[in-house]
């Protein structure tokens, strides 16, 4: 489906600005429209100026804008926080970027049902703030939780480090108040735990990037908030000896901890040595970072000294445990401080959440390090070793020239994929294919496969007007 999309023009404009006010209209400032050009993807060449920016109140007003949109045939963008990964929140074809900033109100934290009911631009972490004290927290975690937006963690369905034992955004979705493609104000599911009344419309929407609909309201679960918490940073020879471990941790020692992140040589030892941290780490290969939570500190110590046991018996080489902030934050640090690391080596970076069968980490591990010899770049491969999501992240090698880097990227992007498929993964976990992977879901999904998400795209937007250009192209 081949769609050729009309200029903005100052009448359109015009009749933006009546429905969301002059202040709430960013347009013929390039300046102040930069900002919504990007999202936290570092290469250039993924951004793209949008032609006017709009910021709607509410659902009515989404439903305006989208009805004018598909009237003068311009591509909407929705965005939330703009801290994604994969280029999702980036006008690739300019026309309005819809930004959902000031629908940032948490409506109603329902204590009975365990629910609560938030606009799309609600900074993910408030959530928790406004419930602690109620004992009460929302369990879909993605890392950037201090910065992004509700909204954009349901369009890619956000993971991150603590889905081994609480699953990811999707889990934790009952209900969706949307704006349709073509204007409609719809909702799906609600507060109701259980519902098999027609098509599972809610969780279709969730991961879909923005190309279906717009969320104006997130029915949200929530749960009991832990009271005590611990983790261990164990040391291993190398990548095998460390995963071998994961699967014991929940069948031998039967617990689902919290956590289970996995950390390469390369990866732990230049964060240690950005962070100036001293563990000694010499000797080891592999590194995992495992936490527990529970409801009483008697538990998580069983638990973690449990865990602490079967690693030493099953190969490592050190446990150390934390089991108060300031030793938790400490090695929390090692693990977040990866990526910052390597912006020494170099600030040019290809950051991707490749997902394979957890014991197949190994095998990709290995595969990985011939890439890195091939190319002669420095690939440091890190993350959720609990669900076999990894961030195996292509740095550019300092000696290389930007047109060198460029030419060899999508090479080792294209052998890493491959390999990925051939274990039995997928080229995104958590981050969403966006525009920066739309390219490479053909060496995962064959055409049959992507021809059913085309023809559910054409039946809900027949004109391709919300966010085009992402996941698949629809020629």
């Amino acid at each position: 489906m081949s769609v050729r999309y009309n200029a903005v023009t100052q009448e359109l404009v015009d009749k933006l600005i009546d429905i969301v006010g002059s202040k709430n209209v960013i347009w013929d400032d390039q300046e102040r429209m930069e900002n919504y050009a990007h999202d936290e993807v570092a290469e250039k060449e993924y951004a793209h100026m949008p032609d006017v920016v709009v910021k709607p109140a509410d659902a009515k007003e989404i439903s305006q804008i989208m009805k004018l949109a598909n009237e003068y045939m311009i591509p909407v963008t929705p965005r939330a926080a703009g801290s994604g990964l994969s280029g999702g929140a980036v006008p690739v074809y300019g026309g309005i970027l819809l930004s959902v900033e000031r629908m940032n109100r948490i409506l109603e934290i329902d204590k009975e049902n365990l629910m609560a009911v938030v606009e799309p631009g609600v900074v993910t972490n408030e959530i928790n703030n406004v419930i602690k004290d109620d004992g009460l927290f929302y369990a879909g975690y993605p890392m950037s939780l201090e910065t992004c937006f509700i909204g954009g963690n349901v369009a890619e369905n956000a993971g991150g480090g603590k889905a081994i034992k609480y699953g990811v955004t999707g889990r934790y979705i009952y209900g969706l108040e949307m704006v349709m493609p073509t204007g409609e104000i719809v909702e799906f599911g609600g507060k109701r735990v259980k519902d098999v009344t027609g098509y599972d419309i809610v969780h279709l929407m969730v991961g879909a990037e923005g190309t279906l609909g717009i969320y104006t309201k997130i029915v949200l679960k929530l749960l009991p908030l832990p009271t005590a918490a611990a983790d261990l940073l164990v040391l291993f020879k190398d990548v095998d000896t460390a995963i071998n471990v994961v699967p014991k941790v929940m069948t031998n020692g039967r617990i689902i901890p919290t956590a289970i992140e996995f950390m390469d040589e390369s990866s732990f030892k230049a964060s240690c040595q950005y962070l100036n941290e001293t563990i000694p780490v010499a000797e080891a290969g592999a590194m995992l970072l495992i936490e527990i939570d529970g409801e009483n500190k008697e538990l998580v110590e069983s638990e973690y000294e449990t865990i602490g046991e079967l690693c030493i018996a099953n190969g490592a080489i050190e446990v150390y445990v934390a089991d108060n902030y300031t030793t938790i934050e400490r090695i929390w640090k090692i693990r977040r401080n990866v990526a910052e690391a390597f912006k020494v080596v170099s600030p040019h970076q290809s950051l991707e959440d490749i997902v394979v069968p957890i014991s197949n980490i190994p095998d990709f591990v290995r595969g990985l390090a011939e890439i890195i010899d091939k190319y002669d770049v420095p690939i440091p491969c890190y993350g959720h070793a609990g669900d076999g999501n990894l961030h195996a992240t292509v740095v550019k090698n300092p000696d290389f020239t930007m047109e060198r880097w460029h030419e060899i990227l999508p090479k080792v992007l294209t052998e890493m994929y491959e390999l990925t498929a051939q274990l039995g993964g997928t080229i995104s976990g958590e981050h969403g294919i966006g525009s920066k992977r739309k390219h490479y879901m053909r060496l995962v999904m064959n055409e049959d496969q992507l021809n059913v998400m085309r023809r559910i795209k054409k039946a809900l937007d027949p004109n391709n007007i919300l966010n085009p250009g992402k996941i698949f192209d629809m020629e």
